[in-house]
């Protein structure tokens, strides 16, 4: 059994560890304030390969194994969610579809973009009344000759609105079986198509400078080439696509927590109180060491479950329980953290107050809290 990381995985943390530094953390603060997408770091971003990074050369990709891309992830949520957000739906929810289901024509055509961060993607699967219950779409598609008619809409969609923003898969409901069950297909709708309109979602609690979306359908009409593998392909493309994007919420949650910890560790040791530095104290201490203990555990479950899935052996038990223990993680932590920071962990010009904030979307996206229980439940056998 081997826990080390090749020389190659290494040298990513270190480099995108550099970069989040450098790039990032002195910007992050007044993007968040300002609910600001930046398009310049996404393309920063883009430049030192971190779109794509799982996608094979051929198509614009870095051919990386995913806990490569995994480390990628971790790295820039250390640092700021926001930003790891973009990356993380971009790369799961945005090229994944294409990159897996494509066919040869629609992956030359997207993907080398997509991959550069010259452009965005988003994933049409959420509606006002159809989150979690991912078979419970109302967005429809009608064929009409060589075309199909696509009505309905999606909230809460990332990276679907902004000036990066090239299209969204869509799965639409495109008929029925003999048992009354429905029949779900993915389309590709870009962004310029008549009767398409993707508007932003202002007034969020977290993740304030990602892009995320209202889309709406107004008779969109698309040519067969637009649907994404085969008719009824949809709901088990979007089951798929969400397998591998829980790998990346739980590489958020853990990079977060690291964050937090990060943070709060350096506050600790410089805070001085009673005389000495607050880290002498033992209730700050077991804080602190209970932090060190919980992300050691999420980081070995989540990279078990990135190793299972580049050994294309089963990994979807794994995976939900990565996503779920390293979203619940950061939240245990980043509220160790503020309380370790007192007061100023409650002001906006602390990076811990975001930690704490943007933590709670973690719990909700790409399945709750909740789901990843029943998903591990059914594959223990209850």
């Amino acid at each position: 059994m081997n826990f080390d990381l090749t020389s190659e995985q290494e040298m990513i943390r270190k480099e995108v560890r550099r970069f989040a530094e450098k790039e990032i953390t002195p910007v992050a603060i007044e993007l968040d304030k300002k609910e600001e997408f930046s398009v310049e770091l996404t393309r920063k971003m883009g430049d030192i390969g971190l779109f794509g990074m799982f996608v094979s050369e051929e198509y614009g990709g870095q051919g990386l194994d995913y806990i490569s891309y995994i480390i990628g992830v971790e790295e820039i949520a250390r640092v700021d969610g926001s930003q790891a957000a973009t990356i993380a739906a971009g790369n799961s929810l945005g090229i994944g579809p294409i990159n897996y289901f494509g066919s040869e024509e629609q992956k030359k055509k997207f993907l080398p973009k997509l991959c550069s961060g010259e452009g965005l993607w988003g994933f049409g699967l959420t509606e006002p009344t159809a989150g979690s219950d991912a078979g419970g779409s109302k967005t429809t598609a009608v064929q009409d000759g060589d075309d199909w008619i696509i009505n309905g809409s999606k909230i809460f969609i990332t990276n679907a609105s902004c000036d990066l923003s090239l299209g969204v898969t869509v799965q639409a409901l495109t008929g029925k079986k003999e048992n009354g069950k429905p029949i779900y297909t993915c389309f590709l709708v870009e962004n310029d198509t008549p009767g398409f309109k993707s508007i932003p979602m202002h007034g969020k609690m977290m993740w304030r400078s990602s892009n995320t979306s209202e889309l709406y359908f107004d008779d969109v009409r698309v040519k067969k080439e637009a649907i994404l593998g085969q008719i009824g392909d949809g709901f088990h493309q979007m089951l798929q696509t969400l397998d591998g994007g829980r790998l990346s919420i739980g590489a958020m949650g853990l990079g977060g927590a690291q964050g937090a910890y990060d943070l709060a560790l350096k506050y600790a040791k410089e805070r001085e109180q009673f005389g000495q530095p607050i880290s002498k104290f033992q209730a700050i201490a077991f804080k602190l060491a209970d932090c060190a203990m919980e992300i050691e555990c999420g980081r070995n479950l989540l990279y078990k479950a990135c190793w299972l899935r580049s050994e294309k052996r089963p990994f979807e038990k794994e995976a939900a329980m990565g996503k779920l223990y390293c979203s619940e993680l950061m939240g245990r932590v980043a509220n160790h953290a503020v309380q370790i920071h007192g007061g100023y962990g409650l002001m906006k010009d602390h990076h811990v107050e975001r930690f704490y904030r943007d933590q709670k979307l973690l719990d909700i996206g790409e399945g709750t809290s909740e789901v990843q229980r029943i998903v591990i439940s059914r594959y223990i056998g209850c």
